[in-house]
């Protein structure tokens, strides 16, 4: 039987006594769809995936979508991407920094992520995990009149860490190569989003890939942006789960921002992520 634990009263939540490898029944999938809504991302433990069970487990989400760094996806599938900072014959096996800074993974995209799947291969003792900032917490806490002020606001966003734009940096995006770079373009989100499957209203990717909003001055949007980013992942909204070998962890995308730890590049790192898309026609 397996059994859910709340990891804070904030976000998050630890599913013990579920095996991923075989396909989940309906009523599993309902429960774990609800799990994952009501915490913001779940967490299940002492799963051993190979590459096919991943990305099988993944479409009962959705639509698995290959990252646009096709450089490091996995061998056996490109859905799956590996995130590694191993290096072998003095090449990496993976993507070394990937997102440490508050994001929203593929909000630069006009079909955006339900969620994200990340499956822990090889990870050093604690700490080592991903921060998360729930983001209908932070809107339902903004005051009347800034909710009216940004209720209607259409955000600008493109690939790319709107505060770090240095390519030598370790906190800038994941850099793209030129045929990797063509294949992304402005695209457009509103401000404030219903949950797709819940209706409650968040934030939506407020730090990371948003750069402007329409109809106003990029200074004065990246002013807002900026301002409700310091809101949106104060303490009180965060959450830092760290992995085990063989976590498998979900998040769902429409609820969070998320930032992932600037790695010890001393200590072995590797896991394997596949992000996915909502349903056809949701």
């Amino acid at each position: 039987m397996a059994s859910i634990l709340p990891l804070s009263n904030v976000l998050g939540a630890r599913i013990d006594g579920l095996d991923v490898s075989e396909p989940l029944d309906v009523k599993q999938s309902q429960w774990l769809a609800d799990a994952l809504h009501r915490h913001g991302f779940i967490v299940l433990k002492n799963q051993s995936l190979t590459p096919d069970q991943m990305v099988a487990f993944a479409k009962q989400w959705g639509r698995p979508s290959p990252h646009v760094i096709d450089t490091f996806h996995h061998p056996e599938d490109p859905n799956i991407l590996i995130l590694s900072n191993v290096f072998k014959d003095g090449k990496p096996t993976g993507l070394v920094d990937a997102g440490t800074y508050f994001h929203t993974d593929y909000s630069y995209l006009d079909d955006v992520a339900r969620c994200t799947i990340l499956h822990a291969q090889d990870v050093p003792p604690a700490p080592n995990g991903t921060t998360f900032a729930n983001q209908a917490k932070a809107y339902a806490d903004l005051p009347a009149g800034m909710k009216d002020k940004i209720k209607h606001l259409v955000v600008k966003h493109h690939y790319g860490n709107r505060d770090d734009l240095d390519k030598q940096s370790r906190t800038v995006a994941s850099v793209l190569n030129a045929e990797q770079a063509q294949r992304v373009n402005w695209v457009h989100h509103p401000l404030v989003k219903p949950h797709p499957f819940t209706g409650q209203p968040a934030l939506y990717a407020v730090s990371g890939s948003s750069f402007g909003i329409e109809g106003m001055p990029d200074d004065e949007a990246q002013d807002l942006l900026r301002e409700l980013a310091a809101h949106a992942t104060q303490d009180a909204y965060c959450y830092t789960n760290n992995y085990e070998n063989g976590d498998v962890i979900v998040w769902d995308n429409a609820l969070l921002l998320h930032s992932a730890p600037l790695i010890d590049l001393t200590r072995p790192r590797t896991l394997w992520r596949v992000t996915v898309l909502y349903p056809a026609g949701h």
